[in-house]
């Protein structure tokens, strides 16, 4: 794709929610461009309508009004199948939580988007172990959630949210739950990512990990209050380097 192409494309955007008789604003008219192969920041206090912006974005809510095109498709105008499509093939998802199945062991976990593909999926073994590989968790594959350290859990998330291919992944507060080393690695993964060609999209309170994306997005009240391209841009591989392992620190 062309880099001036829009991967998505948001106009007037608008989303109230209806708690009985209470409506709750949480986007009020939101104008939003992001290029092909973009790697951007969503900032925002609490309440401010981030996570209702990525779930529209990754087609698992609908605005009340206000329009979206992915890749030049109005998506207001799909049905459930074609929205789920969309969920499945065109964007991964990685939340805070990592909300991995306690049950399966990481193969297992990063099979699941396949299994819910409507089609036949060719190559499927090794497109789960090209997914675990390219997060570096190979020799991990049998373990399950409880035998693995944080990071490798967003890790099985990461890879999970590969295998389909899908060119856009959006994350969730992805390093929340992490230590400082370990979320560098993840974002280190996100850097790598995108120097691939993925459009990448996570929502994020700290500016320390905004500042490893090329454009951060600023939200307040369900509108965006400002917008700015990241000049130095933080590089995870470089401050990795920098940081003592932790059997240093012991």
């Amino acid at each position: 794709m062309n880099e001036n192409n829009h991967t998505i494309r948001i106009e007037e955007l608008k989303k109230i929610y209806k708690i009985g008789n209470i409506v709750v604003p949480a986007l009020n008219g939101v104008d939003l461009e992001i290029r092909s192969g973009e790697f951007v920041s969503i900032m925002g206090p609490s309440g401010s309508g981030k996570s209702t912006l990525m779930n529209i974005i990754g087609a698992l809510d609908i605005p009340t009004s206000g329009k979206y095109f992915l890749d030049e498709v109005d998506v207001g105008k799909l049905n459930d199948n074609e929205l789920a499509i969309i969920r499945n093939e065109k964007v991964g998802f990685v939340f805070q939580t990592f909300n991995l199945l306690s049950r399966a062991n990481v193969f297992g976990n990063v099979e699941l988007p396949l299994i819910y593909s409507k089609d036949r999926v060719r190559n499927k073994k090794q497109k789960i172990l090209d997914a675990i590989e390219s997060v570096g968790l190979t020799g991990w594959m049998r373990h399950r959630p409880n035998e693995l350290s944080g990071g490798q859990k967003q890790r099985v998330a990461i890879a999970r949210a590969l295998v389909n291919q899908p060119s856009i992944i959006l994350a969730d507060e992805p390093t929340g739950n992490l230590d400082s080393r370990t979320g560098e690695e993840i974002m280190g993964i996100f850097q790598r990512l995108n120097r691939e060609g993925k459009t990448i999209i996570i929502v994020t309170h700290e500016m320390d990990i905004a500042r490893h994306t090329q454009r951060v997005i600023y939200l307040r009240d369900g509108i965006i209050s400002g917008q700015e391209n990241v000049e130095d841009q933080l590089s995870a591989e470089e401050l990795i380097k920098n940081m003592p392992k932790l059997e240093d620190k012991i």
